[in-house]
C-alpha cells in the first residue's frame, strides 16, 4: 500500500503545480476569481489559488498578419483586388480578455471591412499613386475601433492591387500616349529654343555685316576639312571687292 506522506506529497506537487506560473518578459496573466477580475499580473512567477484562480496569457508582443484579398470597386467603378498588412500589439491585456471575445479574429474582421469601406472611396489612380496617405487613414480607422479593445494599430500598409486584363492595357496605352506627349512638348520647346536664337543671330549679324564675311570663311574652313569630297562653294563678290580696289590704284 502507498504511504500517507507519499499521497500527502503528491497531492501537494499537484497543488503548486496548479498554483505556480512562469511568465515571460512579454506576456501577461490576466486573472480571475471565481469569476471576477482581479487584474492582469507579470512577468515572473505568479501564484494562483487552486480551484478559485483561473489565468490566461497574454501575449504584448506586435502580431503581423495578412489581410485577404479583398474585391473593392473603385469611386470611378472599377472592380480590383486589394490586399494588406497589419501590425498591431496587446497595450492593455485587461481589455482585450473581457471586452473582446477573441481580440485576434475581432481585429482581423475590422481591418478588412475597414479595407473595402476606405479603398472605395478613392478614385483608382489615387490608390496607385496616394499609397502613403491611404495607409495612414486605414491605420487611423481601425486603431479607433480597436481602441476599446485594448489594441494598438501601428502600421496597416496596402500591399498589392490587382487589376482586370483590360484595365492593364488601357493604362499601358494611357502611358504610352503620355510619353509622347512629353516627347512632342519637348521637341516643340526645342525648336523654339532654335529660333530664338537664329533671330538673334540674324539680328547681330544685320547690324555688322562683317560678321557674315567671317561665318563664310569658318564655313570654308570646315568644309575644306573634309578630304573625301570635293564641293563647289561660290564666293560672294563683296570678299573681293577690297582686294579689286586696290588693283585699280
Amino acid at each position: 500500500m502507498v504511504s500517507i506522506p507519499i499521497v500527502v506529497s503528491i497531492i501537494v506537487l499537484i497543488i503548486l503545480a496548479n498554483a505556480i506560473r512562469i511568465l515571460r518578459e512579454y506576456e501577461r496573466g490576466v486573472i480571475f476569481r471565481l469569476g471576477r477580475l482581479i487584474g492582469a499580473k507579470g512577468p515572473g512567477l505568479i501564484l494562483l489559488i487552486p480551484i478559485i484562480d483561473r489565468m490566461i496569457r497574454v501575449d504584448l508582443r506586435t502580431v503581423t498578419f495578412d489581410v485577404p484579398s479583398q474585391d473593392v470597386i473603385t469611386r470611378d467603378n472599377i472592380s480590383v483586388k486589394v490586399n494588406a498588412v497589419v501590425y498591431f500589439r496587446v497595450i492593455d491585456a485587461n481589455q482585450a480578455i473581457v471586452n473582446v471575445a477573441n481580440y485576434m479574429m475581432a481585429t482581423s474582421q475590422i481591418a478588412q471591412t475597414t479595407l473595402r469601406s476606405v479603398l472605395g472611396q478613392f478614385e483608382l489612380d489615387d490608390l496607385l499613386a496616394n499609397r502613403e496617405h491611404i495607409n495612414q487613414k486605414l491605420q487611423k480607422i481601425i486603431d479607433e475601433q480597436t481602441e476599446p479593445w485594448g489594441i494598438k494599430v501601428s502600421v496597416v500598409e496596402v500591399k498589392n492591387v490587382d487589376l482586370p486584363v483590360e484595365m492593364q492595357r488601357a493604362i499601358a496605352r494611357q502611358a504610352e500616349a503620355e510619353r509622347e506627349r512629353r516627347a512632342k512638348i519637348i521637341h516643340a520647346e526645342g525648336e523654339l529654343q532654335a529660333s530664338v536664337k537664329l533671330a538673334e543671330a540674324a539680328e547681330i549679324i544685320g547690324k555688322n555685316p562683317a560678321t557674315l564675311q567671317l561665318r563664310y570663311l569658318q564655313t570654308l574652313t570646315e568644309v575644306a576639312a573634309e578630304k573625301n569630297s570635293t564641293t563647289i562653294f561660290p564666293i560672294p563678290i563683296d570678299l573681293l571687292t577690297p582686294f579689286m580696289k586696290k588693283m585699280q590704284e
